[in-house]
């Protein structure tokens, strides 16, 4: 059944059941049915009837329901204070003992989610996921907030199994929309640890789903996932045009990084010539409250984006990373320090530039994200960095001579002049130029720190850009000047 037809069958009940409560419930559940469906601004009037069925005295099991819609719907619609809602909810959950009914410990998951405390979910609600005895549709949203909560709190590997178990459950309960959900979650993480051809054989997969299950929150959304997919390949081109649509369409809110989002479009802005567009993206744009993620860093980042070669505006906004020490900024830290890295390698200052680009190899191999480390080491190689000297490629062995003309980019990738001919990416010329000097794709995936899919799926791409049929024409081809990073 669609969710939008059940949830019609559930709103139907409530009209007809006169007891509070259980009416409540009833438009609870309603609201979970279409959660991962339907447009913010329609899920209003589910609020405005919990709100109709409250009481004086409160009744605590109507107050929860009542607070949890009313928080997520007006965080969704941008309402201020709206997170005071999901706090409400939370503390009545917990002073009332309630997390052991299944619909109350959805609200507490749902609520914790929705106020970006990930690092929360699992030590509070997993023991209770456990033993929670409920439908299937229920437990595969429950088991998917779980490995989101692993995930975005910088557990990349124990989230990826988490959804993916989730992903099975979804299919077992036919819900399109929350194996929609999912799997657009899926581009990211996959992407993030480095598996690119699952990444990219998830991206239509959720496209489709969303479409076949009309999921106006997935379909917002996967382009997000879609931008660290591109990111990840060594894409920039791509990634930028994904960025630029973020930005247009503030997706991000809910994943705390609608104001990332905005900083990481003026930094290349401002690194490519066009300090009025940066200024301009910036201008009249707050910096976030301070328990947003990431808040401590961008009020100094912002001044880095006004003087991007400025050496003490850099060195400010290297000392704010400090700041970012909660589980939900392990994946915000790296990418700062790779950015700052990779402007200090621009400007000559090696030392600084290696330093940096080592921080955020660390920080990236730290919470398993294999995928956007392999770019920061291509990056750190190619100022010196340990396995090999300047300008060799990821693994110091295989030469990657940096074309004339060519300058390194803040997505941690080489910009190349674009001359006539096939453009591969970044990550599609380490793997050309490791295959063209003889290795295996298992050889290759153990270089780059990727998987023997994800060499498959760029060789396919490299054969089809280049015109190839096999690895003898493609060594040919490297030897010539068609073959070049136009990332």
């Amino acid at each position: 059944m669609f969710p939008d037809v059940e949830s019609d069958r559930l709103l139907a009940a409530a009209r007809r059941t006169t007891e509070p409560v259980a009416a409540a419930r009833l438009v609870t559940e309603a609201f979970f049915q279409v959660s991962r469906t339907a447009d913010p601004a329609a899920m209003s009037p589910l609020a405005d009837r919990l709100s109709a069925l409250r009481s004086d005295p409160a009744r605590p099991h109507t107050e929860v329901l009542f607070h949890t819609v009313a928080g997520a719907v007006g965080v969704r619609t941008r309402k201020p204070h709206a997170t005071r809602h999901l706090e409400i909810a939370l503390r009545l959950i917990e002073t009332h003992r309630l997390h052991a009914d299944p619909l109350y410990l959805e609200c507490a998951m749902f609520c914790t989610l929705t106020l970006m405390r990930p690092q929360e979910i699992r030590p509070r609600f997993a023991h209770l996921v456990a033993a929670a005895d409920t439908e299937p549709a229920r437990r595969a949203r429950l088991v998917s907030m779980l490995g989101l909560g692993d995930a975005w709190s910088g557990d990349l590997l124990r989230g990826r199994v988490g959804l993916h178990e989730a992903q099975r459950l979804a299919r077992a309960a036919q819900r399109l929309d929350i194996e929609a959900e999912v799997t657009s979650w899926l581009i990211k993480i996959e992407a993030m640890c480095g598996d690119l051809a699952a990444a990219a054989a998830c991206l239509p997969q959720a496209r489709d789903l969303a479409a076949r299950s009309g999921s106006h929150w997935v379909a917002a959304h996967i382009a997000e996932c879609a931008a660290t997919l591109h990111l990840a390949s060594g894409d920039t081109e791509a990634w930028l045009g994904m960025l630029e649509f973020l930005v247009d369409t503030v997706v991000g809110v809910n994943s705390g990084l609608i104001f990332e989002h905005r900083w990481e479009l003026a930094t290349h802005y401002a690194l490519h010539g066009r300090p009025d567009a940066a200024a301009a993206l910036l201008s009249g744009m707050p910096d976030p409250p301070l328990g947003w993620p990431g808040a401590p860093a961008l009020p100094a980042w912002r001044g880095w984006i006004a003087q991007p070669t400025d050496f003490a505006a850099m060195a400010r906004f290297e000392a704010s990373l400090a700041g970012l020490n909660r589980p939900v900024e392990r994946l915000s830290r790296p990418r700062m320090a790779w950015l700052l890295g990779a402007q200090h390698a621009r400007l000559g200052r090696r030392a600084d530039a290696t330093r940096l680009l080592e921080a955020a190899c660390t920080g990236y191999a730290a919470i398993g994200a294999a995928g956007l480390l392999a770019q920061v080491m291509a990056d750190l190689q190619r100022v010196g960095g340990p396995g090999g000297p300047a300008g060799a490629g990821p693994s110091g062995a295989v030469p990657a001579p940096r074309p004339h003309g060519s300058q390194p980019t803040e997505a941690g990738g080489v910009h190349t002049p674009a001359p006539d001919g096939p453009q591969l990416t970044e990550a599609e010329a380490r793997v050309a130029r490791a295959v063209a000097g003889g290795l295996s794709n298992r050889e290759v995936a153990a270089l780059l720190g990727v998987s023997a899919k994800t060499v498959e799926f760029h060789l396919g791409n490299i054969f089809r850009k280049l015109g190839v049929r096999n690895r003898t024409e493609l060594a040919s081809a490297t030897r010539t000047p068609a073959v070049h990073n136009g990332a």
